[in-house]
């Protein structure tokens, strides 16, 4: 799960979730990523070096240039961990009584409607 988080958070910035939409239609190396998206090398080095470590993106040198491609597979293994947790359903907490197949009267006290 520590690995799913740090995809999250890698993904959650819009800057380096714009690089990766690059990257999965081509790689590209820092120079080309930084005229597309129109934000210095520095700073598209530093997103990558983010991206790098969650796992999202590599590198491969090419003479001088190194040039960056998406994970696919640790973009997949997100997708089924979000899928996952979209599909959980609740569980009953305290003292409940079953009404019907799959719906729970949780923790409800008399004349508390809250709940």
């Amino acid at each position: 799960m520590d690995n799913f988080r740090e995809t999250l958070k890698a993904l959650a910035d819009e800057t380096r979730l714009k690089l990766v939409t690059l990257l999965l239609s081509h790689d590209f190396c820092v120079g080309a990523l930084a005229k597309h998206l129109g934000i210095s090398e520095a700073a598209v080095s530093q997103h990558l070096q983010l991206l790098r470590k969650a796992g999202v993106v590599k590198g491969e040198k090419r003479g001088y240039y190194t040039h960056y491609t998406v994970d696919r597979e640790v973009l997949k293994e997100a997708a089924k961990n979000l899928l996952e947790l979209a599909s959980r359903t609740p569980e009953c907490q305290g003292d409940c009584r079953k009404r019907t197949a799959g719906e729970h009267q949780c923790c409800r006290k008399e004349g508390n409607s809250d709940v």
